[in-house]
């Protein structure tokens, strides 16, 4: 009884000197330990910035998660507190904000796409064939734009109608979406006939198996200059401005006409 009383005494010890053994040899470890990165993203990149952030994730091991909305409603987000680690927006009005509050770690935001306006219809709709002269001849009963305090896609629609001088007579039909992804989604269920969205959404297999777009005039908008900026208190810094580096490495800027984006520069 006494020896096998000593050997229950022993195992207690040796269970620590084990233990102790792993804590110390845990620092390894935790060099292995996911890295992550969380990403509050515009709207339009949501057909897009999974795809970049898997070939990112392949490159880097970093691991992107992203949550979307219009810019606007992200950036007050982040301006109440919001955790996040990057702020990939669809102008630079609103990452300027965040610039101003003293939240981002750069002195101004950083270009990394310029984005296209697009009309869209569905191939069914009797609008077929779309045209730019569509919305000047009217023979339709709604027309989708994102919502120009928020999104700024939606300014670029009230711009470009403006400018074409067809906002008067069109604002009646105009059904106003959240943001420049719910607004490809009214013209998609058929809440409304035509869309002015992004061409990033039209870019997709989906929507191009669904319907047909044509590009707004360049000339009828503001240009489009996608900004980003990376949270002054993020812990995540580091890894944050190593994706930015990557989007805004020469051959990324010329592989993002496949997703609907032009370079930044």
């Amino acid at each position: 009884c006494m020896q096998s009383h000593r050997t229950t005494t022993k195992r207690p010890g040796s269970y620590l000197a084990l233990l102790a053994w792993l804590v110390l040899a845990l620092p390894c470890c935790r060099a292995q330990a996911p890295r992550e990165v969380r990403v509050l993203a515009a709207a339009d990149l949501q057909p897009v910035l999974p795809a970049l952030a898997a070939a990112f994730e392949h490159a880097t091991g970093i691991k992107l998660i992203a949550s979307y909305g219009s810019s606007a409603t992200l950036a007050t987000q982040i301006l109440n507190g919001e955790p996040a680690d990057l702020f990939l927006a669809a102008d630079s009005s609103f990452p300027e904000n965040i610039v101003a509050a003293g939240l981002a770690d750069t002195p101004a935001p950083l270009a990394y796409a310029r984005g296209t306006l697009v009309l869209w219809a569905r191939k069914d709709s009797p609008l077929q064939p779309l045209t730019q002269n569509t919305l000047r001849d009217g023979h339709f009963t709604s027309l989708a734009i994102a919502n120009p305090e928020h999104a700024p896609y939606g300014r670029a629609a009230v711009a470009a109608l403006t400018s074409m001088k067809l906002y008067d007579q069109i604002k009646p039909k105009i059904v106003i979406a959240e943001n420049v992804a719910q607004t490809a989604q009214f013209v998609e269920s058929g809440n409304a006939q035509l869309g002015l969205i992004s061409l990033t959404a039209a870019s997709t297999e989906h929507f191009k198996q669904l319907g047909s777009f044509v590009r707004m005039p360049p000339a009828a908008y503001p240009e489009i200059r996608q900004c980003a900026v990376v949270m002054q208190k993020s812990a995540h810094r580091a890894d944050a401005h190593a994706f930015l580096d990557w989007l805004r490495s020469p051959a990324v800027q010329q592989s993002l006409a496949q997703y609907g984006l032009d370079p930044a520069q």
